[in-house]
């Protein structure tokens, strides 16, 4: 048959699609979507996000957010970046600005989204490490589980304890210690191997409680506040202010530090 006696012919019907299409979700369904996952996820936290320029969901002629799956997908990958690695918002938003999101299924991103710079040079890399939440201690640790543990001597963790470097916590006659109080003695235990005894380390103890009265003069009312929501707020913002000074405190260091090896 010729290409002329197609002309006219009608086109053949299209494959059907097995893929249904996605439809948006209002900010309470996606609130609803993802508490499972961020128990302390709210409407106001979501809002906030957007107040920041975190997310930008469509509006509706009468104003209504309606998300994306893309924009969910964005909003997991921020609350697991401000909850598993304790970044700020403003580092999230460099993350972000540089291709770190995850796909609808919460995996990894690909290599190819994955940014050229080294993790190591963007800023907060240095917090990945190991990080905490101020909201929660975790597990608790009895003497024997932190010597297992971390390899340190009893007589260091004392000694620890005698400086103020560690406080536990009684319970029923033992002293527990929690998973940041763990790892203080971790490192304490690397720098003694260096000669570096717990009389040395109070100078990092009178720094962090330095920062520490610095951060509650700066959000004393609103962690003071009986508001759930304002006070929720304020911790984030704790958390946000931890991250940041801990990250000036390490360029600071890596300055001094040059100096010192020229």
């Amino acid at each position: 048959m010729s290409d002329d006696a197609l002309i006219g012919a009608p086109s053949p019907a299209p494959e059907p699609s097995h893929e249904a299409p996605r439809k948006s979700l209002t900010i309470g369904a996606v609130c609803k979507a993802l508490s499972q996952e961020f128990p302390d996820i709210s409407i106001s936290k979501i809002r906030y996000l957007e107040d920041q320029k975190l997310l930008s969901p469509r509006r509706t002629p009468g104003g209504y957010r309606l998300y994306a799956q893309t924009d969910v997908s964005r909003l997991r990958t921020i609350l697991r970046l401000q909850r598993d690695e304790f970044l700020p918002l403003r580092v999230i938003r460099q993350e972000l600005a540089a291709g770190r999101a995850e796909n609808d299924a919460g995996a990894a991103p690909t290599p190819q989204a994955a940014p050229a710079t080294p993790d190591t040079a963007r800023p907060g890399a240095a917090l990945r490490r190991l990080t905490f939440s101020i909201r929660e201690t975790g597990a608790l640790y009895s003497l024997d589980d932190v010597v297992e543990d971390t390899g340190a001597e009893p007589t260091l963790i004392r000694e620890l304890e005698d400086f103020g470097l560690l406080q536990g916590e009684l319970r029923g006659g033992v002293r527990y210690y929690d998973e940041a109080e763990r790892e203080i003695v971790r490192a304490a235990s690397e720098l003694a191997r260096y000669g570096v005894g717990g009389r040395n380390l109070r100078v990092f103890k009178t720094s962090a409680d330095r920062e520490s009265a610095l951060m509650q003069q700066i959000l004393a009312p609103s962690l003071r506040s009986r508001n759930p929501e304002r006070r929720k707020e304020a911790i984030e913002a704790l958390e946000n202010l931890a991250a940041v000074a801990s990250h000036l405190k390490h360029l600071l260091l890596v300055r001094d530090l040059r100096r010192i090896a020229k």
